[in-house]
């Protein structure tokens, strides 16, 4: 009796394994970034009302996304939800903007191995962005939310920032005040490198739920007793607006290859060397006198 009580407790514990190792989710997130008087406005006068209204309604959708995270018990693949545009120039060129900002690309992390892989495309050339995963020390709070139907709970960290996401600029101290003093002509020929800085670290704020038990979450965000199900660093929200707990279709999670292999350190390198391209081409009053204003 005890043999067959010891086989079937042999076959329970194989059966729960199995389902451990078929589990898998799928989380849509809502992504909405807020500038505030850092939206960029437009100033030209070869623009026309209905140009410049197309171009501030497409700059606004550049910072409404849907991305969509597959995920088991210890990797994920978060990938942007494409979207159609009109394929032309315009469209090509906030595309590329998108990319700067920190869309785009499929990322996979694996939270048992602690590494995070990316593809980025800049100008028609693929990298795959290989790192190790950055531990995150998340400081506990006792604040709780609904999100949906899920009971949710608060953690707060400091993370380093992605030095080749732009959006992580701010305004150096005095930038502001000093641009105001300059003339039209004067801002033209301003290097924009010179008027911003870049973080070590962004204080973010993440709800997770427990009722989906996986440390898993958007972007680089993991290491928490349930699913983040929102995430904020003070700009751009992460919220989260669907849950499936093991689809019907199962995703094919696994590391991606595709692009030449660089650290994050080294593309970081490579956005900055072609912002100063960009910078070259078109600033100092080469370009045709369209200037882009941040702030009022």
């Amino acid at each position: 009796m005890k043999k067959i009580i010891l086989s079937f407790a042999v076959i329970f514990c194989a059966i729960l394994s199995a389902n451990a190792q078929d589990f898998q989710g799928m989380a849509v997130y809502e992504s909405k970034t807020s500038l505030g008087d850092d939206m960029p406005k437009i100033d030209s006068k070869e623009i026309t009302p209905e140009m410049r209204k197309m171009i501030e309604e497409r700059m606004k959708s550049m910072f409404e996304k849907t991305f969509v995270l597959k995920f088991d018990k210890t990797a994920s693949l978060y990938m942007e939800e494409e979207k159609l545009d009109a394929g032309d120039e315009m469209s090509r060129g906030f595309k590329m903007m998108g990319s700067m900002m920190g869309g785009g690309g499929k990322q996979y992390k694996n939270i048992k191995e602690k590494i995070v892989l990316q593809e980025k495309e800049i100008f028609g050339k693929e990298f795959l962005v290989s790192d190790s995963l950055p531990q995150i020390k998340w400081k506990m709070e006792t604040e709780t939310k609904k999100i949906g139907n899920y009971t949710c709970y608060k953690a707060t960290a400091s993370v380093p920032v992605d030095k080749s996401n732009f959006m992580n600029f701010r305004p150096k101290k005095g930038a502001e005040e000093e641009a105001k003093k300059k003339t039209e002509e004067e801002l033209k020929s301003t290097n924009f490198m010179d008027m911003v800085e870049m973080p070590k670290e962004k204080i973010i704020t993440a709800w997770y739920t427990p009722e989906v038990p996986v440390s898993m979450g958007p972007e680089n965000y993991y290491g928490l007793p349930g699913l983040i199900l929102e995430v904020s660093d003070g700009k751009t929200t992460l919220l989260c607006s669907k849950v499936v707990i093991n689809p019907k279709d199962k995703a094919d999670i696994k590391p991606l290859k595709k692009g030449e292999k660089v650290t994050q350190a080294q593309f970081a390198d490579i956005m900055m060397k072609k912002m100063k391209e960009m910078q070259d081409m078109y600033g100092g009053g080469k370009g045709r006198g369209n200037t882009i204003r941040i702030g009022g």
